[in-house]
């Protein structure tokens, strides 16, 4: 073996290397064939908001009841309506300038597509809709995330302050 300045001319080396390369090389390729598609995960921009100069909070505003959702003084609005089943992240921020809102996600059953209502709470009965996740509580200006796995169906996602949902804070996805 022959060396100059830490550099080695030595046959026996570079076929070792190159034979350890190659086979490191068929390792991974066939790792890789074993190993499962990735599926990209579906992100979904939510934005919480209300319009308080004119805070007529409706009652009558739940999924269902068939009132013109564009006089609402509070609503959800999404980057997506449709999205692929499987991994979803829900980025929610609350675009109010004063009031606290939140995000539940509940997939919707049934043939009108209705939430169990407490009206004397004022509030979905999330346990009884089967809630999947919320993005609890956030103050205005704030944010946060919820990342869920979603199969096919409609989802409501609304803010179950109590009065916000019947308000109309609410807007319906759909899962393929």
């Amino acid at each position: 073996m022959q060396c100059n300045n830490l550099r080695c001319n030595n046959t026996n080396t570079k076929e070792k290397t190159m034979k350890f390369s190659k086979t490191l090389m068929a390792a991974a390729v066939a790792v890789a064939g074993l190993a499962s598609p990735v599926f990209a995960q579906t992100t979904v921009h939510v934005f919480l908001w209300d319009a308080m100069d004119s805070m007529d909070m409706a009652e009558d505003h739940k999924i269902g009841d068939g009132a013109a959702k564009a006089t609402d003084s509070m609503g959800i609005a999404v980057s997506v309506i449709e999205i692929p089943a499987g991994e979803v992240t829900f980025d929610v921020v609350n675009t109010a300038p004063d009031i606290e809102h939140e995000m539940v996600v509940t997939r919707l059953s049934g043939s009108d597509g209705s939430l169990p209502y407490n009206a004397d709470d004022m509030a979905v009965d999330e346990e009884a809709a089967g809630s999947v996740g919320e993005v609890a509580e956030l103050a205005p200006g704030a944010s946060g995330a919820l990342s869920v796995t979603l199969e096919p169906g409609s989802y409501a996602l609304y803010c179950n302050v109590p009065g916000h949902y019947a308000a109309g804070m609410w807007t319906v996805i759909t899962v393929k």
